[in-house]
């Protein structure tokens, strides 16, 4: 009996981890990539000659992929390079008030109470203790399981357990747990930024995600190289299982017959046969037509309101005085509600707004005093609404924004001097040519309501042989949360396949565009890791040379 093949849309983390755990298993999987690398929104940008992590810029719950590795033989340690991180996060004001967050919960119960005051420091342990008791309640009934609704929530909790449930506070609003607990406003500034981890206004986010304080504080670990490598280590593992890669191919359109989705059909013309087809993108794309017609009631349509969160990004290489940066840094709005409402009611960047950077050449130690800023690369990120599709920034308001931002990382003590053409900037619209469908959503739909959390779809369609995986998929955004999303697409498929019956479609020989074809398991087109992936998307990337993309041994 021949392999079952499956075929995978797009090389995010989803796809990636669902591309792994398939091949391991015998099934023949091959990936098409419309970039010219793996990797998805966990993307390089090349500024002034420097690569700078453009996406995701730190990995936690690295469990997720230690297990991964683990449930098919391999090490991840032979493919990543990690390094745990101490100093969580550098957190500023234009008051001039800093305060660290440790992975150790006492240097940060130490560093809050010289911060704010012994009541706010017992004050976090009790909220850590809060985060973690949450983290533990969800980790193996939501986030590591299948998409259930609420009744099988409850019964994977367990209904003798109902107290803990409720205790996860999931009719209040994460500001609104967070007034009910430190006194400090800045404090609560600061844990109420974990809601746009997930995409979502801490203003209308369920006070179930403090776990998200809690992800932080197990675990913070730096890829050495970047977060690419992430990608690349687990397209070389799922190499070696003869998993195939297609990079510069971009989808077109999922084939559908009798009912079931059946392969698909690329930009070119190529038709792939399959028993399955992954969708590893906004699930949006769907709905819209952007993979064809036939495809577009598999999965209820999201419209465009339950998006939230977009970003304008800078990667640059500059030159920095005052401020001592760490790895990474946040410089927290002067006006916080009135940044959230910019976004969410009035759909137009923040004007004054919180700011991220992340010092890609610095680890979690302060410099010495007094030393001399060399050029270094810098990723600067605020947020912004996902309507790229629909309202374009305008250059003036790109400026405007851009004035802003540095004015305030300025107030903050922070100089920075970008060097001259060593910069890239990415708007909303920008994210929505690279994600089709997203309107440059970066997360997903938003996690508003107390309901939202059971609004995502799963791994299943409605549409039979049609999977999904991505950061808009259960469990959620996040790059371990992708992962978990492919994870879970590829046990339904397993779980699905011994009642697909056998088609004969790829037993054809391989000719011209518009018929189907059997593709190889040993050769693809691999090119350089220097592009943005993204599923179905538009941009092309940039074509790199053809190479053998079955590896026998570790990178």
């Amino acid at each position: 009996m021949r392999m079952r093949h499956v075929v995978i849309i797009g090389a995010g983390v989803g796809g990636l981890t669902a591309a792994l755990r398939l091949a391991a298993q015998g099934v023949e999987v091959t990936v098409v990539e419309s970039a010219a690398a793996p990797g998805g929104k966990m993307r390089e940008v090349m500024a002034g000659g420097a690569t700078i992590d453009s996406g995701p810029t730190i990995l936690t719950m690295r469990w997720v992929f230690d297990e991964l590795a683990e449930d098919v033989g391999l090490s991840l340690n032979d493919y990543v390079r990690c390094q745990p991180t101490q100093t969580l996060a550098r957190h500023g004001w234009s008051d001039g008030a800093r305060l660290d967050l440790f992975a150790d919960l006492d240097q940060s119960v130490a560093a809050i109470e010289a911060f704010s005051g012994a009541r706010d420091a017992q004050a976090y342990r009790a909220f850590a203790a809060r985060a973690q008791g949450v983290y533990a309640t969800l980790k193996d009934s939501f986030i590591h399981a299948s998409r259930p609704n609420l009744f099988q929530l409850s019964r994977r909790i367990g209904f003798s357990r109902l107290g803990e449930l409720m205790r996860l506070s999931p009719y209040s609003t994460l500001t609104d747990a967070l007034a009910g607990t430190f006194r400090d406003p800045r404090l609560r500034q600061l844990f109420a930024r974990y809601a746009t981890y997930c995409g979502s206004s801490p203003y209308a986010a369920p006070a179930t995600l403090m776990l998200v304080a809690h992800v932080e504080r197990e675990g913070v670990w730096l890829i050495e190289g970047g977060m690419q490598r992430l990608a690349e280590g687990l397209v070389a593992m799922a190499q070696r299982f003869g998993a195939v890669f297609l990079y510069n191919r971009r989808a077109a359109r999922i084939l559908v017959e009798g009912g079931r989705a059946c392969g698909v059909e690329l930009a070119d013309g190529e038709r792939i046969a399959a028993d399955a087809v992954l969708m590893n993108g906004d699930v949006s794309a769907l709905g819209a037509g952007l993979l064809g017609p036939d495809v577009t009631g598999a999965v209820a349509m999201i419209p465009p309101k339950a998006r939230f969160l977009s970003a304008i990004t800078w990667s640059m290489q500059a030159r920095t005085q005052g401020f001592p940066l760490l790895r990474h840094n946040v410089f927290f709005s002067d006006a916080y509600r009135a940044e959230f409402d910019d976004i969410l009611i009035h759909g137009r960047a923040p004007r004054a707004p919180t700011v991220y950077v992340c010092a890609q050449d610095r680890g979690d130690q302060s410099p010495e005093p007094g030393a001399q800023s060399q050029s270094e690369r810098l990723f600067c990120l605020i947020n912004a609404p996902a309507n790229g599709d629909g309202a374009p920034l305008q250059p003036s308001d790109l400026q405007s924004c851009e004035d802003a931002t540095f004015r305030h990382l300025d107030r903050c003590g922070l100089k920075v001097t970008p060097l001259d053409t060593a910069r890239v900037v990415t708007t909303p619209a920008d994210f929505a040519r690279m994600f089709p469908g997203s309107g440059g959503a970066l997360y997903g739909p938003a996690q508003h309501g107390w309901m939202a959390a059971f609004a995502r779809p799963g791994a299943r369609t409605r549409l039979p042989g049609l999977y999904l995986a991505g950061g808009g998929v259960h469990p959620g955004s996040g790059v371990p949360m992708a992962a978990l999303s492919g994870r879970q697409a590829a046990l339904s498929i397993m779980a699905d396949l011994p009642s697909v019956p056998a088609s004969t479609a790829r037993s054809r020989p391989a000719a011209t565009p518009g018929g189907m074809s059997m593709r190889s398991a040993t050769t693809g087109n691999m090119a350089s890791p220097s592009s943005p992936s993204s599923a179905a998307s538009s941009r092309p990337g940039t074509p790199g040379p053809d190479a053998r993309t079955r590896s026998t041994t570790a990178r």
